[in-house]
């Protein structure tokens, strides 16, 4: 299988040092607005090309995405369009009825997938069984260092309470896992997020509080920062390689 990665940094970075390694992978296409970023990459690679998306759509079987919501917004229609799978990292996008919408009905049509990773949290498999019957309610509360939200505090804080679809339109980059636990269960307005600025904790966490007719769920994982970027959880970046495999792989795993 041949692989497009758009977005080559830390998460993009992981997924393209995996994929090299792995046997059923035969060719990465690179792509990141920054050309630097895309040249250090393909350094490291025995497999890669650098191509834009326009361009390398033709020769992949799917499309990872590790870059911004922007860059979901201005390639998914495409690769879908395409007949590719697509896997979204940026995932908070989604929150908008109408693009999420469209681009559903233009992977239905062209029979293709598209794949949203959980993450940097843990739960989402048993969000998506209980959501098959009655979830009263779900709750994220996600816990950061102060500088990993772009904030200066000196004592711990609560700087956003609502729901998921607010949460991800005010921290485009860091609540995309809101938007993955929105899509496995109760859906962008009806899911709680907290998020909290400690300027005491050195790892990033999150906790998920759920109940409802499947009984009550609790869901807890201190991140580990990702060596390439500490703004980023390493665990976002295994759960996008443990989707990677999900496609690959004839064997399938988990909800």
């Amino acid at each position: 299988m041949r692989v497009g990665i758009i977005g080559c940094g830390a998460i993009g970075t992981d997924v393209a040092l995996y994929a090299d390694k792995m046997k059923e992978i035969t060719a990465i296409y690179l792509y990141d607005i920054t050309r630097t970023a895309s040249k250090n990459l393909h350094k490291k690679l025995k497999k890669a090309n650098i191509k834009p998306v326009k361009e390398f759509l033709k020769d992949v079987d799917f499309v990872f995405e590790a870059a911004s919501q922007d860059a979901v917004i201005e390639y998914a229609a495409e690769i879908l369009t395409a007949g590719k799978d697509m896997i979204v990292m940026s995932a908070g996008c989604l929150f908008n009825n109408k693009f999420r919408t469209k681009i559903e009905n233009i992977a239905r049509e062209n029979h293709c997938k598209i794949y949203v990773p959980s993450g940097a949290i843990c739960g989402v498999d048993g969000i998506l069984s209980a959501s098959v019957d009655t979830i009263d309610e779900v709750t994220l509360v996600t816990t950061k260092p102060p500088t990993s939200l772009g904030k200066k505090l000196q004592k711990r804080t609560i700087v956003f309470e609502g729901n998921a679809r607010r949460a991800v339109k005010k921290f485009p980059s860091n609540i995309n896992v809101a938007a993955s636990l929105s899509l496995a269960g109760i859906g962008f307005d009806q899911t709680k997020v907290r998020i909290v600025a400690d300027p005491v904790v050195t790892r990033i966490s999150h906790r998920i509080l759920a109940h409802g007719k499947f009984g009550r769920l609790r869901a807890e994982v201190e991140n580990m920062p990702n060596p390439k970027n500490p703004k980023s959880s390493y665990m976002a970046s295994l759960s996008a390689i443990a989707t990677l495999k999900r496609i690959v792989n004839p064997i399938q795993i988990g909800a």
